[in-house]
């Protein structure tokens, strides 16, 4: 099977797609949402209205089938009119259970949303390779598949079929995936980094390359190779793309790995370190310890009793 580095790396960091809830609107109206501390999600399943986000200098149109994503932490307004006293948003959906909110007599608007959960620990590996804003616009010719789940979300949540919460989580799930997709198709210019990286025809089968077996003592002459480049311009084209050398990449993610088998297994530190590439533990954890600041074994323990941030 061919190594696909995009869901290894949606699953290190655990992505998961929830959707907490959603309004309908009618008349004029806006709901302020105080800053995330998550990835939030939105899709317009009706209407129109304006986001406007705090502290950018023009607001965004959002058109019926519109989906968005907001990664950086700053309040948002979603109305129909900006300029009218908004309504808060913590207030708006208290209360035990609500998860839906009606503003006015009508349903001139509606909107379901919800949020990305990340791994606590390494959910940076995604969360910093994200732009503030991600808008799909339905019109958007790269936004075909993304509107056939859309409207599946919708049909299971307004339905009474067994098993349609799982199937409203899968569904959201695979637009979040479909989200980045489409994010890495249309734009133009992505920041350097892995997901730049895995978007360049040349440099993405190095990538898969080493997420097939990081264990591997992989040279940067023989990934050169892998995609017919030198060996000069392979690792000053991999540097440009994905930010970082060929190998530093692969030490971090070695590490990446290491944290997270770290926290969740109990394999011993030294089959760690070998199932990585390092020929004893010691050479594992001199590593480890570079990179993350402390020991393998003094690392589980304490992201396992739950005060690494403390410790760090």
């Amino acid at each position: 099977m061919i190594s696909d580095p995009f869901s290894d790396i949606l699953k290190l960091v655990n992505a998961q797609t929830v959707i907490s809830g959603g309004f309908t609107a009618g008349g004029r109206w806006a709901i302020r949402f105080p800053a995330p501390d998550k990835i939030k999600f939105f899709a317009l399943v009706k209407g129109c209205c304006w986001l406007s986000i705090e502290g950018r200098a023009a607001p965004v149109r959002v058109e019926t089938g519109d989906v968005f994503l907001i990664s950086e932490q700053r309040s948002f307004i979603l109305g129909s009119d900006l300029e009218m006293v908004p309504l808060d948003a913590p207030r708006l959906f208290s209360g035990a259970g609500r998860k839906f909110a009606k503003i006015g007599d009508s349903e001139d608007c509606i909107q379901i949303g919800g949020h990305v959960r990340l791994d606590p620990s390494v959910g940076r590996v995604l969360a910093d390779v994200l732009p503030p804003l991600i808008h799909v616009r339905a019109a958007s010719p790269e936004a075909s598949v993304l509107q056939w789940l859309l409207d599946q979300l919708i049909h299971e949540q307004a339905s009474d079929l067994l098993g349609a919460g799982i199937a409203s989580a899968q569904l959201a799930q695979l637009m979040f995936v479909q989200i980045l997709r489409v994010y890495l198709a249309e734009s133009k210019e992505l920041p350097a980094g892995w997901l730049r990286a895995l978007g360049d025809t040349d440099i993405a089968p190095a990538l898969r390359l080493m997420h097939s077996d990081p264990g591997r003592a992989w040279g940067v002459e023989e990934l050169a190779r892998s995609v017919a480049m030198s060996r000069t311009t392979f690792a000053e084209r991999f540097k440009a793309v994905a930010g970082v050398p060929p190998l530093t990449y692969l030490l971090n993610w070695r590490m990446r790995i290491a944290e997270r088998a770290l926290r969740d297994e109990d394999t011993p530190v030294s089959d760690l370190g070998m199932s990585l590439g390092y020929t004893s533990e010691s050479a594992f954890s001199n590593a480890f310890k570079r990179e993350v600041g402390m020991a393998p074994k003094r690392y589980r323990d304490i992201v396992r009793a739950g005060t690494l941030q403390s410790a760090s």
